[in-house]
């Protein structure tokens, strides 16, 4: 990574939100309950929205990370700088902020009029990480040893053979090498705690608890100084609950809604197969954490790619990949799994870390037990609407 592009990762979640395109939190619009089962779209929830209107909140926050993860740059950069403790200065606009409507629009014309509206150009097509693009060739670049291999960037070799036969023989193997499909099944839940870090958290370890309910119900909560942020998918809706975001209830859509399918998937690991669809091999193996890995790959029902890596050696999932579509471009999103243990009869991860364009977070549990009383309350969406207001 480039030593520019870190500074990217110096905005917590919650702020990401709001960067760049300089908005700031307007009145809920959706304190009735009738609105409570549609996502709220981003000029609902923030004033200023000039031209990523018509998008949920959850993939407009994808979009600023996006922009930040092209440009090197965090949300201050494009802001003023006491925007960062009051969310109604993100409302005023910059020279930044208007360069950055400039450009979408820029890139919206010629991925229409080039590409018959595929969308090949995006800010990261030319700035890769810095804010201004290098316009002259870099013989340090082109002499110097060339960059690590990424793994999620891998293709499928050519004239590969259909290799779906393949990807299901592998997590087949996945199941048999956690436990077996038939201890699985003596799993209908399970309970665990520990802690979470990042950037949200300055790096920090506070409290954290997740809570699992097969086949395909997962919540995670993590306790921060200002209050809890929980992650659900409930077997069919997702969202994010938080006291520290500009909009405290995200309902999750597209990309994020599949990502938190997959992950309680992943939780009950013989569910991973129906998860998606169209799974097939075909690709060269990765490295993960120095260790190779065998990839295949799916679509999740909302259409995002998913990508699963397997040990080579010991056939337990080491990394998941998403490619998430938004606005302006796809952004990537890892989840690593480590630390496996055994749990009921089964091997759990204890650690896994995600990363994506805006930061990376660290969950590690020190204690899961298996078959614990959820109660269905763990799953119960909040109200949309929130007694501490939005601007603040």
């Amino acid at each position: 990574m480039k030593l520019q592009s870190r500074r990217v990762i110096l905005c917590a979640v919650g702020t990401m939100a709001i960067c760049l395109l300089g908005v700031t939190s307007a009145r809920s619009q959706s304190a009735n309950a009738g609105t409570a089962e549609k996502p709220q779209m981003s000029e609902q929830a923030f004033k200023n929205i000039q031209v990523l209107r018509g998008i949920p909140v959850n993939e407009f926050m994808n979009v600023m990370g996006f922009f930040s993860a092209s440009l090197g740059m965090n949300c201050t950069d494009c802001h003023t700088a006491d925007s960062a403790g009051n969310w109604d200065k993100y409302a005023d606009d910059t020279q930044l902020k208007n360069t950055a409507r400039r450009m979408v629009l820029m890139e919206n014309l010629i991925n229409r009029s080039d590409f018959g509206n595929i969308q090949m150009v995006t800010c990261y097509t030319c700035h890769r990480g810095f804010q201004k693009p290098d316009v002259v060739p870099s013989l340090a670049d082109q002499y110097g040893p060339p960059p690590p291999v990424d793994p999620d960037k891998t293709e499928v070799l050519p004239n590969a053979p259909d290799s779906s036969a393949a990807a299901a023989q592998m997590l087949d193997k996945f199941v048999q090498a956690s436990g077996g499909a038939q201890q699985w099944t003596k799993v209908t839940s399970f309970s665990g705690k520990g802690t979470y870090s990042g950037f949200d958290t300055d790096s920090q370890k506070v409290p954290a608890e997740i809570a699992a309910k097969a086949p395909n119900q997962r919540t995670v909560t993590n306790h921060l100084k200002g209050g809890d942020n929980t992650t659900t998918f409930d077997g069919r809706e997702a969202w994010l609950a938080g006291a520290d975001r500009p909009v405290p209830l995200i309902v999750l859509t597209g990309g994020d809604l599949d990502g938190a399918r997959m992950d309680a998937a992943a939780a009950f690991p013989t569910n991973l197969k129906q998860a998606a669809a169209n799974w097939h091999g075909g690709f060269p193996e990765a490295t993960i954490n120095k260790r190779a890995a065998q990839v295949i790959e799916g679509t999740a029902p909302g259409g995002t790619r998913v990508r699963l890596y397997f040990d080579k050696v010991t056939s337990l999932l080491v990394r998941q990949a998403r490619f998430v579509q938004t606005r302006v471009g796809f952004i990537p999103l890892d989840v690593d799994y480590s630390d496996y243990r055994l749990v009921g009869g089964v091997k759990m991860p204890f650690r896994w870390t995600v990363t994506w364009v805006d930061g990376k977070s660290t969950t590690e549990l020190t204690d899961i037990q298996a078959n614990t009383t959820v109660p269905a309350s763990k799953f119960e969406k909040p109200a949309p609407a929130s007694s501490r207001g939005n601007g603040r």
